[in-house]
C-alpha cells in the first residue's frame, strides 16, 4: 500500500458488504494514550485497575471515534456486532463502563477511528495486490506484542518480511 498512513498496518476487517468495508489498524499504539487516561478523560471512574493498555490507532476516518474489538463474552444488547463466532465491535460507552468494571471481556483493544472502503474499493485493491490476506486470530488481534504483529502476520502466510518488497507488481 503506497499510502504512508498505511505503511506496514495490519487492519482487522470488522464489516464488508456490497457498499463497504470498514476495519481497524491493530498494531499501531498511539503514542503517549492508554486506556486509563481515555477513561479518565470521559469521567468513568473505576473502583477496580485498569489495564494499562495502548488505545490504538484504528485508521485516518473519523478519529475521534473510538471502537472497542472484543472477545465475546461480553456483548453489549443491541451495540455489539459479533465479527465471527469469538470476536466483536462494540463502539459505545457502555463497553467503555464494563471496562472499567469486573465484568469486562476477556480480551479487548481500544481504537480510535477506522479504516473505511467504498462499494468495490476494497476488492480493487486486492486484485491490484495492494494488500495482503492473511487468517485472524485472538492471540494475533489481541496481543500486545505490536512492534512484532505486522511481521508475524506475513510469516502466517509465507511471506519473510525481510525479502518483502512493498512496491505491487503483476504477473
Amino acid at each position: 500500500m503506497m499510502d504512508p498512513r498505511f505503511a506496514r498496518s495490519l487492519i482487522y476487517i470488522c464489516g464488508h458488504s456490497d457498499e463497504q468495508a470498514m476495519g481497524l489498524v491493530i498494531n499501531q499504539p498511539l503514542p503517549d494514550l492508554r486506556l486509563p487516561q481515555v477513561l479518565d478523560q470521559l469521567g468513568l471512574q473505576s473502583s477496580i485497575h485498569v489495564p494499562d493498555q495502548p488505545v490504538l490507532y484504528g485508521g485516518p476516518v473519523e478519529r475521534e471515534r473510538g471502537f472497542v474489538l472484543h472477545s465475546l463474552d461480553y456483548r453489549a444488547p443491541d451495540a455489539t456486532m459479533p465479527v465471527t463466532d469469538s470476536i466483536g465491535l462494540t463502539a459505545s460507552r457502555e463497553v467503555l463502563l464494563a471496562l472499567s468494571s469486573d465484568h469486562k471481556p476477556r480480551h479487548s483493544a481500544l481504537a480510535l477511528g477506522f479504516a473505511s472502503w467504498g462499494a468495490g474499493q476494497l476488492e480493487a485493491e486486492l486484485a491490484q495486490n495492494a494488500w495482503l490476506l492473511c487468517d485472524a486470530d485472538e492471540a494475533l488481534v489481541f496481543d500486545d506484542s505490536y512492534e512484532d504483529k505486522w511481521d508475524r502476520a506475513m510469516a502466517s502466510i509465507g511471506v519473510d518480511p525481510a525479502r518483502y518488497i512493498e512496491t505491487p507488481g503483476q504477473a
